[in-house]
């Protein structure tokens, strides 16, 4: 379990203090799912996720004479927008006031599933503070930054990389206290099938869409709640892959019939995502489901030759659209990297 102490060692913030640039890199995760939403058992949220290699947020940042923001060719307008905002945010708590560029090189898909809202905001943050020669915390970026609501796997995720599992937010404004964290075995990976273009809920449509949802029953909670605890962590602990997947694709189902309103009815918010990942799930072992409100789905095997077996299965059997982009990837078992420039 992580504590709160300031995410760079103590013998390094020296060094900090006097840096000119840094760069950050965040890795993308994976929302595997709500343990109990409604707070029927007595807490709510509590979330599963998973950090994943393959796509990150990377963020330099440089002392300068005057302040901006500036980005890549596929950094879209939003996320220089969000940058921005998070400084003025960060200044007004800390009062530092000197002027920076920041330049996002690149940046996660934006409300597609893998948590680019949250790794944006700490990849500044954290920039930042080194910067700065403040030793704030992760859960202090998040806190001024306005991240980890509702989840604490981002936050976690930013800190540690692996399978986390947290214990929901508590009513003092924390984040979500991190239950466990273990890395996945190096053999799984996952496949994750993306719709360039298309977005899931966010902001105050996702709120909207909790708001109309009825409570998720307690037998629902408590349930999700053992497959955790009994199937997919001791899998992942243990190495044994069919309980883990066993209890992923469970999690999802579960939660895919809930949330399935704000979706239009459907567990995922892509149909060429649906067909892709039900097709995979249904003619390989493997733990599918959809990230968060989506449109990202996963299909976790237990090695690289079973994912690419069963995505060449897929493309043979006509169910891969065309408008989908298709991404194998490891889980990544470490968590943020700070790089003096």
């Amino acid at each position: 379990m992580r504590d709160d102490t300031p995410w760079w060692p103590a013998q390094g913030r020296a060094a900090h203090a006097g840096l000119a640039a840094v760069r950050v890199q965040a890795a993308g995760r994976l929302h595997l799912g709500f343990l109990d939403p409604a707070g029927s058992l007595g807490r709510r949220f509590g979330s599963l996720g998973l950090v994943v290699e393959g796509f990150e947020t990377v963020v330099e940042m440089r002392r300068a004479a005057t302040d901006e923001v500036t980005a890549g060719a596929c950094v879209d307008r939003d996320a220089i927008e969000r940058a921005a905002r998070h400084l003025h945010a960060l200044r007004r708590a800390t009062g530092r006031s000197g002027a920076l560029h920041v330049h996002l090189q690149r940046t996660l898909p934006t409300h597609a599933g893998l948590g680019s809202g949250t790794q944006l905001a700490l990849a500044v943050g954290h920039a930042f503070a080194a910067l700065a020669g403040l030793p704030l915390t992760t859960g202090d970026v998040a806190r001024l930054t306005g991240r980890g609501l509702r989840s604490g796997v981002g936050i976690a995720g930013y800190d540690l990389g692996g399978l986390l599992l947290d214990g929901g937010p508590g009513d003092d404004g924390r984040p979500a206290p991190l239950l466990s964290r273990l890395p996945l075995p190096a053999p799984w990976r996952i496949v994750l099938a993306l719709e360039p273009g298309r977005q899931g809920l966010s902001g105050e449509q996702e709120k909207s869409a909790l708001a109309a949802l009825p409570p998720l029953p307690r037998a629902a909670a408590a349930e999700l709640c053992h497959q955790v605890l009994m199937r997919v962590l001791p899998g992942a602990a243990a190495g044994a892959f069919e309980p883990f997947a066993a209890g992923i694709t469970r999690m999802q189902q579960v939660l895919g019939e809930h949330f399935a309103p704000a979706q239009g009815g459907s567990a995922f918010a892509s149909g060429a995502v649906r067909r892709l990942i039900e097709w995979l799930g249904g003619h390989a072992q493997a733990a599918i489901g959809q990230s968060s409100w989506g449109p990202t789905g996963f299909a976790i095997f237990a090695s690289a030759d079973d994912a690419r077996d069963a995505l060449t299965a897929a493309r043979a059997a006509g169910v891969v659209d065309p408008a989908l982009e298709l991404h194998v990837v490891g889980a990544r078992n470490h968590g943020a990297t700070l790089t003096p420039l």
